[in-house]
Parts: structure tokens; sequence; C-alpha cells
């Protein structure tokens, strides 16, 4: 798999270079790109669980105002 390609902006000079990624950057950007998916993931779980509960107060029978009291 081809890494990604970096830029690296040097202020003092306003140089800028493309290139591609260490692989220790690499590895840095992989095990990011994880915590991000995983925090995803249990935000849209979270989520989906609010849903479901708001749906089965919603099916006893509270009202929207009901349940937004709650």
């Amino acid at each position: 798999m081809k890494k990604p390609i970096i830029l690296v902006h040097n202020v003092a000079t306003n140089e800028a270079i493309e290139r591609e990624m260490t692989d220790e950057e690499f590895a840095i950007y992989e095990a990011d790109q994880e915590k991000i998916k995983i925090e995803y993931e249990k935000q849209l779980a979270k989520e989906n669980a609010r849903e479901s509960a708001l749906a089965k107060l919603a099916a006893l029978g509270l009202t929207p105002e009901e349940i937004a009291a709650l």
C-alpha cells in the first residue's frame, strides 16, 4: 500500500515539500485512524441506543413533552 503524502512547510524559507510519510509517521497515522473509528462507533452506538429508548417511551404512550421532561 502506498503511504499518504504529507506537506512539510518551512515557514522561515517559505519552502514547501511534499513527501511520502515515513514508516513511523504512517504507524502513528494508522493508530490515530483506528482511534477515530472506535470513537465514531461508540458515538453511533450511543445515538442508536438513545433513539431506541425514545421510541420505546413513545410506544408506551408518553408525549414528546413528557419524554423531554425525563
